[in-house]
């Protein structure tokens, strides 16, 4: 997928538009490194003006400095960093930026902007909630198979119940972080979630507490009977197998890997970082 990602970029000409730098966080499973260049071929093949990359903060290749190096030797001035992250930690508000100064002091005839993280946007939440219906509509057994089998077909992001949805607890299950602020960021996800859907919804994290299992508990004593663990990750891996693990008797739904309204999310962060830095030649 890498290869084919940079055959196709060497075809795109040097242009007044920016280059787009995808960056992943990287893992040591190799699941994760394809789930995001499958991502990254979404946005590339959406928007075939622009030249998209893919690179990685940790565990993988290329990194951020190979690949700001590749840009800058194919004779871009200007890039825009769009950071593949859910929440705007450590990664995003230091590790990144430090790594964009020193490959950009290499470089000083390339500017280098760094778009938002993707955050609690409600079209990533809605693409959450197509995630846990395509789960639920696959339950052969399940009491909700044929309303959500409905749901799914008629949803938009303003509906928010379908008859079985006081049934179902959706577990929604993110990293975690040592900052309570932060996992109180998360847990927003799992209210909107529920917001849209009508479902019961509970907060969980893999490195944390509320576990999946207190996360299981809670919903059922909120008198939910149908339960699904949601991961809050773009990639599976090491961490979204240990959530399989704590709750095995329970489905997972997919991550959300490659999805229209990511794409979508990632061309707006870029457009936005471009329209606010060059707003004559955007």
């Amino acid at each position: 997928m890498w290869a084919e990602l940079e055959r196709l970029s060497r075809h795109v000409p040097v242009a007044a538009r920016p280059a787009l730098i995808a960056v992943a966080h990287g893992s040591r499973d190799p699941r994760s490194a394809a789930t995001m260049s499958a991502v990254v071929a979404d946005i590339a093949a959406a928007r075939p003006d622009l030249d998209v990359r893919l690179a990685f903060l940790d565990l993988n290749t290329p990194s951020v400095e190979q690949i700001v190096d590749a840009v800058a030797a194919q004779g871009h001035t200007h890039a825009v960093v769009a950071p593949l992250l859910l929440g705007n930690a450590f990664h995003a508000r230091v590790d990144l930026p430090e790594l964009l100064a020193t490959a950009g002091a290499r470089h000083p005839q390339l500017l280098l902007t760094q778009a938002d993280v993707l955050g609690p946007d409600p079209r990533l939440i809605a693409a959450l909630r197509d995630r846990i219906s395509e789960t639920l509509a696959a339950q052969p057994d399940s009491p909700s198979t044929q309303a959500c089998t409905e749901f799914c077909t008629a949803a938009d992001l303003g509906e928010t119940t379908h008859a079985h949805a006081d049934r179902i607890g959706i577990a929604v299950a993110a990293v975690g972080s040592s900052s309570p602020a932060a996992n109180a960021r998360t847990a927003e996800v799992a209210r909107r979630l529920s917001a849209i859907t009508g479902w019961h919804t509970e907060i969980c994290f893999a490195t944390t507490e509320p576990t999946v299992t207190e996360a299981i508990s809670r919903l059922r004593a909120r008198g939910a009977t149908e339960i699904l663990i949601a991961p809050w990750f773009l990639a599976p891996g090491l961490l979204t197998d240990r959530l399989a693990a704590a709750a095995p008797n329970h489905p997972h739904t997919p991550v959300i890997g490659p999805h229209p309204t990511l794409t979508e999310i990632v061309l707006a962060r870029y457009d936005t970082a471009v329209n606010t830095l060059l707003p004559l030649s955007a």
